[in-house]
C-alpha cells in the first residue's frame, strides 16, 4: 500500500465485496516526534513539579521522575515494537484484543476512550481558569466554549490539522523548558544575576531526600500522571506516512528528552528554590505566579515571567485537549470497526476523519465539562477520579499485551528480523513496567488506608475507575463468551 492509505478498500468476504472506510496516513516524522514529546510536557511539569520537590525534596523528586521515566521508556518501547509492525489507529486496545483476550481489548479500548473524553472536559475547565489572569470579568464558559470550537475545528478538517497544531504547541513547550534550563544554569553558576547560592539548596535541611522512601513513593503517583499522554503516539501510528521508521524514531527520543526536560528542570528548581519554600505548594491554574518556573524567571529579573508562563500553560492545556479529542475519536472509531461500538461511528469523511466518533467524543467531553458548572461538582469530581486510574490501566494493557505479542510471534515461527523495531531488555522491560503500573494503580490513594480510621469514601472516589474497568471486561466476556487467544491463532495481519 502507498504511503497515503486508501480511504476505501475492498475485500472478498463470504463471497461478497465488502467496503471498508479507512483513515489516511498524513502524519509525518516531525509530527509523530513532537506528539510523543509533547505528550510528556504539560501542567504536571510546569505546575505540579513544585509540590513534588516540596514533598520529597529535590533528590526525591528527581528519583521519582527517573523511575517514572524508565517505566515510560519500557512501555513506549513495547508499544513501538507492536505499532511499527502493526500500525493501526486502535493501537494497544486492538493489540490487547488480538493477543490477550477480546474482552480485555474491549475494556481497555472503552477505558482509554473514556479517559480522553474526560481529559477534554478537564482541559476546557482549566482553560477558563487560565484566562481569568488576563480577563477576570469574562465568564469562564465563554472561554471554554471558544476553545472547544477551536479544538474541534483543528480535528474535523483532516488529521494533518491535528498534526500541525500539535507540532507547534509542542514547539512552544519545548522552547520554554530549554530557555528555563539555560537561564537556571546561568543563575546557579553566578553568570546571571538573581541567585548566587550555587548548589546549597540541594543539601539544606533534610534535602536532598525529604521524607524518605515513603515520600518518593507518594510523589511517584503524581509524577506518573504527569507522564500520561506519551502512549498517544501509538494511536497516531495508524495515520503515520511511514510507521515502520517513524515509530522507532519517536520512541527512541522519548527517554532522553524525559531526562533532559524533567530531570534537568527539577534539578534547576531544586538548586534555585528551597524545598521548604511554601510557594512550591501554591502553584496551580489559579495562581500561575507561584509556579516554580515563574518564580525562577522572576528571580532572573524577567518581569513578564508570570504573563509568559500563563501563555505557555494555556498552550499546554490546549495541546492536551487537542490530543485527547484526536485520540478519543480514533479509539472510538476503532471500537466500532471491531464491532465493539455502534456501527454509525465508523463513518469517515473525505478528509479521512472519523466524524461521528469525533462528534460523540466532543459531546461527551462537553457534557462532562458542564457537570463542573452546575451543583457542587460532585459528579464531575467522581468522573475525574475514575479517569485518573484509566491511564495506568491503559499502560498495564500495553505491557501485558507486549509479552503475549512476543510469545505469539515466536510460537508462530516468525523471524525477529522482520520486526521493524525490537524492544530492548525484553522481557525485563515489560515485567518491570507491569510491576510499577500495578504499584501506581493500587497505591493511588494509599493514604486512605493509613491512620486510625479507614477513609472509605476516599477509597471509593479514588478507585471508582477500577470496578468500571472490571465490569466492562466481565460484561463483554459473559455476553460474547470470549477466551484467551491461543498463541498460534493470534492475528498479525496488518492494515
Amino acid at each position: 500500500m502507498s504511503n497515503t492509505a486508501k480511504k476505501f478498500q475492498t475485500s472478498e468476504q463470504m463471497g461478497q465485496t465488502v467496503q471498508h472506510e479507512h483513515l489516511e496516513r498524513k502524519l509525518k516524522t516531525r509530527h509523530l516526534t513532537m506528539i510523543a514529546m509533547g505528550g510528556t510536557i504539560g501542567t504536571g511539569l510546569f505546575l505540579a513539579s513544585g509540590a513534588t520537590i516540596h514533598d520529597a525534596g529535590p533528590g526525591g523528586a528527581i528519583a521519582a521522575y527517573l523511575i517514572a521515566g524508565i517505566m515510560v521508556y519500557f512501555l513506549m518501547a513495547s508499544l513501538a515494537e507492536m505499532a511499527a509492525f502493526i500500525p493501526i489507529s486502535g493501537s494497544f486496545s486492538t493489540y490487547t484484543g488480538r493477543f490477550v483476550d477480546p474482552a480485555l481489548g474491549f475494556a481497555v479500548g472503552w477505558n482509554y476512550w473514556y479517559n480522553n473524553a474526560i481529559i477534554l472536559a478537564l482541559e476546557l475547565s482549566a482553560s477558563s481558569l487560565i484566562m481569568k489572569y488576563w480577563l477576570p470579568d469574562v465568564p469562564g464558559i465563554v472561554w471554554s466554549a471558544s476553545f472547544l470550537v477551536l479544538i474541534f475545528g483543528l480535528n474535523v478538517l483532516s488529521v494533518k490539522g491535528y498534526g500541525e497544531s500539535e507540532f507547534w504547541f509542542s514547539i512552544i513547550k519545548v522552547a520554554t523548558i530549554i530557555i528555563f534550563i539555560v537561564v537556571g544554569l546561568l543563575m546557579i553558576f553566578g553568570i546571571m544575576k538573581g541567585y548566587t547560592g550555587g548548589f546549597g539548596n540541594l543539601t539544606k535541611g533534610d534535602a536532598p531526600f525529604h521524607g524518605g522512601l515513603l515520600s518518593i513513593f507518594s510523589v511517584f503517583m503524581v509524577v506518573g500522571f504527569a507522564f500520561q499522554g506519551t502512549e498517544m503516539v501509538g494511536v497516531a501510528a495508524g495515520e503515520s506516512e511511514n510507521p515502520e521508521k517513524d515509530m522507532p524514531r519517536a520512541i527512541k527520543q522519548i527517554f532522553w528528552r524525559i531526562l533532559l526536560f524533567y530531570v534537568l528542570a527539577i534539578f534547576v528548581i531544586g538548586c534555585l528554590i528551597s524545598y521548604k519554600d511554601p510557594n512550591l505548594l501554591g502553584g496551580d491554574l489559579e495562581n500561575i505566579a507561584v509556579s516554580p518556573f515563574t518564580l525562577v524567571f522572576k528571580h532572573a529579573g524577567l518581569a513578564f515571567a508570570a504573563a509568559a508562563m500563563n501563555a505557555v500553560i494555556l498552550t499546554s492545556v490546549l495541546s492536551a485537549g487537542n490530543s485527547s479529542l484526536y485520540v478519543g475519536s480514533r479509539v472510538l472509531w476503532t471500537l466500532a470497526e471491531e464491532g465493539k461500538a455502534p456501527a454509525f461511528l465508523k463513518k469517515v469523511n473525505k478528509g479521512g476523519v472519523p466524524v461521528n466518533a469525533l462528534y460523540v467524543t466532543t459531546l461527551i467531553g462537553m457534557l462532562c465539562f458542564l457537570t463542573s458548572l452546575f451543583g457542587d461538582g460532585t459528579v464531575y469530581n467522581w468522573l475525574l477520579n475514575a479517569a485518573g486510574l484509566a491511564g495506568y490501566l491503559s499502560w498495564l494493557g500495553i505491557s501485558i499485551t507486549h509479552m503475549r505479542f512476543r510469545k505469539a510471534y515466536k510460537a508462530q515461527g516468525r523471524d525477529m528480523k522482520d520486526l521493524p523495531y525490537v524492544a530492548k531488555w525484553f522481557p525485563l522491560g515489560p515485567i518491570l513496567a507491569t510491576i510499577l503500573c500495578l504499584v501506581a494503580t493500587l497505591g493511588t490513594n494509599y493514604g486512605a488506608f493509613i491512620g486510625d480510621k479507614v477513609d472509605w469514601y476516599g477509597i471509593l472516589v479514588s478507585y471508582i475507575g477500577l470496578p468500571l474497568f472490571i465490569a466492562g471486561y466481565l460484561g463483554y466476556k459473559l455476553v460474547k463468551k470470549t477466551k484467551m487467544v491461543p498463541l498460534k491463532e493470534a492475528d498479525f495481519s496488518r492494515e
